[in-house]
């Protein structure tokens, strides 16, 4: 098992393979995950690629990694390579199983769509897409059968071979299965499973122009490659009859069956990719990676852990009901685990100088400072101190509101593993704005060291001026300020509820030196700041990946 993959909950599934192995089931345990190369793996998928991988591994089956690349017109070779890269990060390595391509069965789509076709069960069809809708019938109402339903099996034969040699327009004709159009199930009311598409494949080039269905191509690869149990989302579970009637009906000896399981729903979160793409192309976010993205992509640039991802959608749970799970949970998860990893540093978000006026010009001393309390053999560094200092300016108030423990006229705290400083004087600019605060420091004049034996209730970060470099530092929050983002209020769009404070950009913050050395994607407590990453993207800079606390309560 992978070093990612937190332990795998019973769950529903797994009921109903531990009955199929106790009532004799034989076959390896075989599963897959079939995302559609038009757009980046997300949150969502992530639980998706968990229940089908951690399902694989507890049963000593395969894992298949299986691209569903029959619709050319959405799909590009840039999301088959971040889709590859997202799971192999998530998981910590290849699938187990293989990587494979909906495009590599279309040959074998093709011949089992003439068996169907040559057996009475399939038909070239000339309606419209607006007439099929129409012939469809409604919920309540039967279908009607479409005109071309009875032509013999010689003709369709021939139109179908002529429509994969590309004798007819995109969108004239489709090849639909004939099933039953009074079925109480809209997908069983013969359901197209091939259509011509004039758009050349990202693999297959001008090979094809009719390409078919999902619904139609799903149950076939799954077949071919053996898988046992194909898990998906519940919308298909509609679908299932139709998947079922493709195995049945082009007799596979071993049948894969399908069972669903409930979406993951995140709050102030959207999962379409439709929505994803169109905040991409209209500029709202910066790419599929944007650190307020769901994407696992943009997920990683922000400084997520793969194991904390996983051990969130584990905690999230596994059942066919829908509902909304807590963005703050994803929070919880990997504060809890970089609390005990991330290393500990400084940084000034917010600079304020203040000058230490009883201190040498010309001395600088270092103190020594944990680089995590929580992981005693991770030792210590030694953090310069000198008599310019930067501090944060929300830790300064002229006018402080009660119960205020930090900087003010007058007022003492400790530096951090330093000395106790009093604020002597403040220095304003022309426009009244602070700009400098004059100190004195408790000195112990005999060796050196910060004066013991005081207690002041307010402690601060500090770093020295002459010690520090500056960086760019992003601040995110959610990127929707709308709780349940799939339930927009009427009247409006999902556009509406995008957080114009969900990203705050500073520059000129101050960090200290043991930071240089740091690589993109290195992960740090930023002491009394929260949990920053360095970036992916734009080298020296660094991305808050969470607020050190909140009030939320895992269970």
């Amino acid at each position: 098992m992978s070093e990612n993959m937190p332990e795998t909950n019973a769950n529903f599934i797994h009921d109903i393979i531990d009955a199929d192995l106790k009532g004799g089931f034989s076959r390896p345990i075989h599963t897959r995950f079939p995302p559609e190369p038009n757009g980046y793996l997300h949150i969502g998928s992530a639980k998706a690629i968990w229940i089908n991988h951690s399902t694989a591994v507890k049963y000593g089956g395969l894992f298949n990694l299986r691209f569903d690349d029959t619709n050319p017109a959405r799909e590009d070779e840039e999301f088959v390579q971040a889709i590859e890269q997202d799971i192999r990060w998530l998981l910590g390595e290849d699938p187990s199983g293989g990587v494979f391509y909906g495009s590599d069965y279309f040959d074998k789509c093709y011949e089992y769509a003439l068996k169907l076709i040559g057996e009475g069960k399939a038909y070239v069809c000339d309606l419209s897409p607006e007439e099929m809708r129409e012939y469809r019938g409604t919920l309540t109402e039967p279908g009607r059968d479409s005109p071309f339903r009875n032509r013999s099996a010689q003709e369709n034969l021939d139109l179908f071979t002529r429509m994969k040699n590309g004798e007819f327009a995109e969108g004239s004709r489709t090849l639909r299965a004939k099933i039953d159009m009074a079925s109480p199930n809209m997908n069983m009311r013969d359901p197209a499973i091939y259509r011509i598409v004039r758009t050349s494949h990202h693999r297959q080039g001008d090979k094809w122009c009719v390409y078919p269905l999902y619904d139609y191509a799903h149950p076939i690869q799954d077949a071919i490659e053996g898988i046992t149990h194909s898990l998906c989302s519940i919308e298909f579970e509609n679908h299932r009859p139709l998947y079922d009637w493709v195995t049945e009906n082009i007799g596979f000896e071993h049948r894969p069956r399908q069972f669903e399981f409930a979406r993951l729903n995140v709050t102030n979160t959207v999962m379409s990719k439709r929505y994803l793409r169109e905040l991409v192309e209209t500029g709202r976010v910066d790419g599929w990676d944007d650190p307020r993205m769901p994407t696992l992509s943009a997920l990683r640039r922000r400084g997520y852990t793969p194991s904390a991802i996983l051990e969130f959608v584990r905690r999230a749970g596994v059942s066919k009901t829908y509902s909304l799970v807590d963005l703050r949970l994803l929070e919880y998860c990997v504060r809890e685990e970089l609390n005990l990893s991330a290393p500990r540093r400084i940084a000034v978000l917010e600079p304020l100088a203040v000058t230490i006026t009883n201190y040498p010009e010309d001395k600088t001393e270092t103190f020594p400072v944990a680089n995590n309390p929580l992981d005693p053999e991770s030792g210590t560094r030694e953090v310069a101190f000198s008599r310019r200092l930067y501090v944060e300016k929300s830790d300064f108030a002229e006018a402080p509101p009660p119960k205020w423990h930090r900087l003010r006229p007058g007022g003492e705290v400790r530096l951090m593993g330093a000395y106790i400083i009093r604020c002597d004087e403040i220095v304003k600019n022309d426009a009244g704005e602070v700009t400098e605060l004059l100190c004195t420091a408790d000195l112990d004049t005999g060796n050196g060291v910060p004066a013991d034996g005081r207690k002041v209730k307010g402690t601060v970060h500090w770093l020295s001026r002459e010690s520090c470099f500056s960086a760019d530092v992003n601040l995110y929050e959610n990127l929707f300020s709308l709780e349940n983002v799939q339930d927009v209020p009427e009247g409006k769009t999902y556009l509406d509820f995008l957080n114009p404070d969900s990203h705050r950009a500073l520059s000129g913050c101050k960090l200290e030196t043991a930071l240089a050395r740091a690589k993109p994607g290195d992960r740090f407590q930023f002491v009394r700041n929260g949990y920053f990453c360095a970036d992916t993207k734009h080298p020296g800079a660094y991305n808050r990946i969470v607020v050190l606390k909140d009030g939320f309560k895992a269970i």
